[in-house]
């Protein structure tokens, strides 16, 4: 049924079924079977696996503003650690008076630096579906602000991408400040427990990782439809000639600023499903490195496919956490190595060169 719907485009509906599959396997088996067993996958793979997933979805929402409006954005990284924020707060707020200073009232952090009284921007924030509104809205109205300003004064090319990165950098010096009452520089951690569950159980984590896969599978067939339908299909035109498109009488600012708000809702919902898995959000998620992780993801992959931006994260993640627990030292030179490579020899990504290679066999 699947394959069905993606008719000729065969390979989302292969990467889909594959998404699907260990959504819905991995957790099961962590559940089903005991820690002997071969069938067994333990906690940390739940929770490595389902991170994955999240940086996944975070390189979709990056490829769909830059494979197909044409618009590299080196500041994807804020509006996953704006979600990531938001996410962060609600958990703070439902630990209570089990913090290490056992305040009912204020986190931890806020005790030490001798704050008396919650700031007005926490609140709300006990509630879940309060919480979840917040990781969509706030960063749609960043985008929407910066997205409205650039745009309107058609900034395009490496000065957008510059201004972006200069925003993201801007979050990231802000979010360090104590007097921004976001924890400064150790952020938010120590965690509990979400919707009065304990972040420790086996189950919660399975239901995490199952929610960040079922999540991605809807981002991306809602993307996928998206690009088909006439906005998509405007949104294309602008990336390969925007002149033209403005001639024919459309505003293609107004385009450009709906793609980057909805790309950004997909980030903050990455951030989100992100901070529970890891145990922490801090001002690092703003780091301009993050962003440029993200771009090499898409482009390993293949940008302007959506599948590849999936695949491009999923494969340099797993390298990194290899990488990393190897030879720490060298995993940002081989970064950039790859990054290189990839845009020199292979500028369609994994998926053009598969697509070559399949290519190949069948002429032969």
């Amino acid at each position: 049924m699947l394959l069905k719907y993606f008719g000729n485009d065969k390979e989302s509906g292969f990467v889909l079924l594959i998404l699907a599959a260990v959504t819905l396997i991995i957790p099961l088996c962590n559940l089903i079977f005991s820690a002997g067993s071969v069938f067994y996958f333990s906690a940390y793979t739940v929770s490595l696996i389902g991170k994955y997933l999240t940086f996944a979805l975070l390189a979709l929402s990056l490829d769909l503003v830059w494979g197909y409006c044409g618009i590299l954005v080196l500041g994807q990284g804020a509006f996953f650690a704006l979600g990531g924020y938001a996410m962060g707060m609600y958990l703070m707020r439902q630990i209570g008076d089990r913090g290490v200073y056992g305040n009912p009232d204020l986190p931890d952090f806020m005790v030490f630096l001798d704050w008396k009284e919650l700031p007005w921007y926490w609140s709300g924030f006990e509630s879940f579906p309060f919480a979840m509104l917040m990781v969509m809205v706030v960063p749609a109205i960043l985008a929407f602000v910066f997205g409205w300003l650039t745009f309107r004064s058609r900034v395009t090319g490496v000065y957008l991408s510059i201004i972006s990165q200069a925003m993201t950098y801007a979050l990231l010096l802000a979010f360090f400040r104590n007097e921004m009452g976001f924890g400064g520089n150790n952020g938010l951690t120590d965690f509990k427990d979400i919707v009065g569950f304990s972040l420790q159980s086996d189950t919660v984590r399975a239901i995490l990782l199952m929610s960040s896969g079922l999540i991605l599978i809807v981002a991306f067939i809602l993307c996928r439809w998206l690009v088909k339908t006439r906005l998509g299909r405007v949104v294309t035109a602008v990336r390969d000639h925007e002149s033209r498109v403005r001639f024919l009488g459309y505003r293609v600012e107004m385009f450009k600023l709906w793609i980057f708000v909805f790309s950004a809702i997909l980030a903050g919902l990455a951030g989100a499903l992100y901070v529970p898995q890891v145990g922490i959000i801090n001002p690092s998620e703003f780091s301009p490195l993050i962003s440029l992780e993200i771009v090499v993801w898409v482009a390993v992959g293949g940008r302007g496919t959506l599948y590849g931006a999936i695949i491009g994260a999923i494969v340099v993640n797993y390298g990194k956490t290899v990488l990393t627990g190897v030879l720490p030292e060298v995993w940002l030179f081989t970064l950039g190595a790859v990054f290189i490579l990839v845009t020199i020899y292979m500028p369609e990504g994994l998926v053009g060169l598969w697509k070559r290679k399949i290519g190949g066999l069948n002429h032969e």
